[in-house]
């Protein structure tokens, strides 16, 4: 049975389209896709994203044990720092990504996946050494995404508890007199803060959101725009772009990834992953048709990769996919064809990510 955030009679009375997304009910849409897609772009959507894990790792040796699970360097990192890694497995495939947030000297916020939640737990428990303990708080916690240009101005008539740069975080901070931790890290392209506050405090907080978001273009947004938004930014999903067939370096992900910190699970392997064979990449569709996850790419008559994560975008206008592909196919303007359903269409390597806010 699927388990139900604290919001879920809030997105019930909003209209919310409900469906089934990792072990869980979410609404993958309210007003429709585009309308939320674009607000984000120009106004400020609201997403419960409740479904994500939280785990907090904390002792003597907490620093260490990082170190040693996740690719990055979190060394010298200040409280309410924040910071994005794959964690991967010894043969350098990527078990998760993830964002820690440092709360004091000995204690780090870990944010999953939530379809990855119990793996990435049971993983991280399993190879800690040392004084150090992990804890699964994610049912203590609900989580609300407020993103978008003006995600700022509606956050500051509630609290002065702002995180002043990207990757950094409030960790004891209040949001309309609710208690939460405060970050600034986003998936959508646009400046946002995420809210982590107790479970039984969250409608009142998304209430106290909209009412403030009131006239600033705010609305609730779904799974569907979260989708679309994270895809033009060109941010790689776990499942899509990541696995553990695809090591770091193949996402594109390389500069998360410190080979001169001491050892970490997966350094060996990646010690030996350069250069890559193959990589992640954009395509634009050139031709009639939309490039969807699955469908294989061929340069003339050879298949030269996979689509990993494709859609079209409304605020571009524009069919666009991620791909891997070959290496020697990344160049922007290689011009490549997606099969679809049996039909070929044109399409042509191009930078990421389609979207990067001004």
């Amino acid at each position: 049975m699927e388990q139900k955030t604290p919001l879920y009679a809030r997105h019930i009375a909003a209209g919310g389209k409900m469906v089934s997304f990792a072990g869980w009910l979410l609404p993958v849409q309210y007003s429709g896709i585009i309308a939320e897609h674009m607000a984000v772009r120009t106004g400020c959507g609201l997403f419960d994203v409740s479904h994500m894990g939280e785990l907090v790792l904390q002792g003597a040796d907490a620093l260490s044990n990082l170190n040693r699970l996740l690719t990055n360097d979190f060394t010298g990192m200040e409280v309410g720092q924040a910071r994005y890694s794959p964690m991967c497995s010894g043969g350098g495939g990527v078990v998760d990504d993830l964002i820690v947030c440092k709360l004091s000297e000995h204690q780090y916020f870990i944010v999953v996946n939530a379809a990855n939640k119990n793996k990435d737990r049971d993983w991280m428990a399993g190879r800690l050494t040392g004084s150090c303990t992990l804890e699964d708080r994610s049912d203590a916690y609900a989580q609300l995404a407020l993103q978008g240009p003006r995600a700022e101005n509606i956050l500051r008539k509630l609290t002065e508890d702002i995180p002043k740069r990207y990757y950094s975080a409030v960790p004891e901070g209040k949001v309309a007199g609710v208690s939460c931790m405060v970050s600034r890290t986003g998936y959508t392209g646009e400046d946002g803060f995420e809210l982590y506050c107790a479970a039984a405090d969250a409608p009142g907080l998304w209430d106290a959101l909209m009412e403030a978001g009131r006239g600033e273009g705010l609305i609730p947004c779904g799974l569907g725009a979260r989708d679309t938004l994270r895809l033009e930014a060109g941010m790689p999903l776990y499942g899509h772009e990541l696995s553990d067939a695809v090591n770091p370096y193949e996402a594109g992900l390389g500069m998360f990834v410190k080979p001169d910190k001491p050892d970490f699970i997966g350094k060996e392997a990646l010690e030996h992953a350069r250069p890559v064979s193959r990589c992640r990449v954009g395509l634009e569709v050139t031709g009639r048709g939309i490039a969807r996850e699955g469908c294989p790419v061929y340069h003339g008559e050879r298949q030269v990769g996979t689509v990993t994560s494709g859609t079209h975008c409304p605020w571009l206008g524009k069919a666009v996919a991620m791909a891997l592909l070959e290496a020697e196919y990344r160049q922007p303007g290689s011009p490549v064809i997606v099969e679809v359903r049996g039909r070929q269409i044109e399409a042509s390597v191009v930078p990421l990510p389609f979207y990067k806010r001004s």
